[in-house]
């Protein structure tokens, strides 16, 4: 159940990332709202998960699925640019996610 948290966890992230570009340095009220409630529960079930996951994985999965999901999130929603250094760049971070939970005993 931890991991689900931890997933969970990693999807506000990116919703709290996208929200607070949303709210224009916290001068749009909705926007500034769903982003602090975003990080509020995100770092709520963090904690929850980390009660079970060693602090140096679950931190680390949950800010690479945070920087992950805010790239998309960025090059679908807010036509951010994309190029190969950018592409190579969030391979390495998977590779690194993926490495990070195999690597649990």
């Amino acid at each position: 159940m931890s991991w689900a948290y931890l997933f969970v966890a990693g999807i506000l992230e990116i919703v709290w990332a996208y929200t607070m570009k949303q709210s224009h340095g916290f001068n749009r009220l909705i926007p500034s709202l769903i982003t602090v409630l975003a990080m509020v529960v995100s770092f709520w079930l963090l904690a929850i998960a980390m009660r079970t996951i060693p602090l140096g994985t679950a931190y680390t999965i949950w800010t690479g699925i945070g920087a992950v999901g805010a790239f998309f999130v960025g090059i679908v929603f807010l036509a951010e640019p994309i190029s190969a250094a950018r592409i190579i760049a969030v391979i390495l971070i998977v590779s690194g996610l993926v490495l990070m939970k195999l690597s649990i005993v």
